[in-house]
């Protein structure tokens, strides 16, 4: 049986239980009172009145009987109608829930319920918004990954089409055509390996190895390691005083993988003769270490979405550098070691990452303030 017809019969069970109950009381309560009316007016009457004692009490009780009987009918209909109502306004809510959810469920993320009243129903209701919205997030994010993947792929696929195809009609050498194919490829992989490590961070599940190791060497590694491109675009690199010695907790691949991204981020940023510095310094048991450019900035609009994968403000002047995903990557990272990653930006003057990380293991720093 549906909502609505139990609710109703529920309301009228109890009604007729109601009913009953007021009958049989005003019955059974009914009887002191008419005996002392029916004395009253004995005495008043005198004798005449002593032989309608009887005829007095009975008329009175028939009274009161056909009385209560003649409401019970009209007491019960606007009792039903009252039932009908309120059974109405529980069941209307959820109907409506119900065809909102089966909605949702059939794609239809944009259904939304109303919210009117204060009660649980409505509280419901906001919370089926609430849910229908974040389904409508994910799903834009699914379209749009889709989208942006078969994007990335697009380019490397046509180009190596491209270079058999020069290669089959003698416009390329085959050794020259192999080389940019294995140059292609390599893009290939790259984007396979660095979707594959973003759904990992996303999900939790990177293997992270945490040590205690020194803010130094992961910048002076970061430093060696970008000197060259950084020379050959025409970008000067710097790396600040640091205090000596400056501990941190993390895990030096990762962190040397974080450093990577947001250097090369750097890089595709700043135009030749600008300047990238990086810096580190300590503070409360936490470590900030900072990339700073002179590139083209970032509108305020934008500062939350470069984190996101595939997201670029200028997607026509950065497509094809990187993967896209290089900066979603690093804050999951640095969020995993307990860290975070920030960004400040002025458009036409540059941006400034921090990442933030531990100095110490998570409640080493506990004891040594005891």
């Amino acid at each position: 049986m549906r909502l609505f017809p139990r609710l109703l019969l529920s309301h009228l069970a109890v009604i007729t239980a109601m009913g009953a109950v007021l009958v049989l009381t005003a019955e059974l309560a009914a009887q002191p009172f008419i005996e002392r009316h029916v004395d009253e007016m004995v005495r008043q009457m005198g004798g005449a009145g002593a032989g309608m004692r009887g005829d007095l009490s009975h008329g009175m009780r028939g009274t009161l009987t056909r009385a209560l009987l003649t409401a019970l009918p009209l007491a019960l209909l606007v009792a039903t109608a009252t039932a009908w109502i309120a059974a109405r306004r529980v069941t209307d809510p959820v109907r409506t829930l119900q065809a909102g959810s089966a909605a949702l469920a059939s794609g239809e993320y944009g259904r939304r319920l109303p919210e009117g009243g204060q009660d649980e129903l409505a509280e419901l209701a906001h919370s089926f918004n609430v849910m229908a919205g974040t389904l409508a997030q994910v799903e834009q994010g699914r379209v749009e990954l889709i989208g942006n993947v078969a994007h990335e792929l697009r380019a490397p696929v046509s180009a190596v089409r491209g270079y058999v195809e020069a290669a089959q009609d003698g416009l390329m050498s085959s050794q020259d055509a192999m080389r940019a194919v294995h140059r292609e490829l390599g893009s290939l992989e790259r984007l396979a390996r660095d979707l594959s490590l973003v759904s990992r961070v996303e999900a939790g599940q990177v293997d992270l190895r945490p040590q205690v190791t020194a803010a130094q060497n992961l910048l002076e590694h970061a430093l060696q390691r970008f000197a060259l491109p950084f020379e050959e675009r025409g970008v000067t690199l710097r790396v600040g005083p640091l205090p000596s010695p400056t501990p941190v907790w993390t895990d030096p691949e990762r962190a040397a993988q974080i450093l990577g991204n947001l250097l090369g981020n750097a890089l595709r940023h700043t135009p030749p003769g600008g300047r990238v510095q990086v810096g580190a310094h300590a503070h409360a048991g936490r470590v900030q270490i900072t990339v700073q450019d002179t590139g083209s900035g970032i509108a305020p609009e934008h500062l939350e979405r470069v984190f996101e994968r595939f997201f670029r403000a200028d997607a026509a002047r950065t497509r094809g550098e990187g993967s896209g995903v290089g900066l979603t990557v690093a804050r999951g990272l640095a969020r995993a070691l307990g860290g975070d990653l920030t960004v400040q930006s002025t458009p036409g003057k540059g941006s400034r990452f921090c990442w933030t990380l531990p100095a110490t293991p998570p409640g080493a720093g506990d004891t040594d303030s005891g």
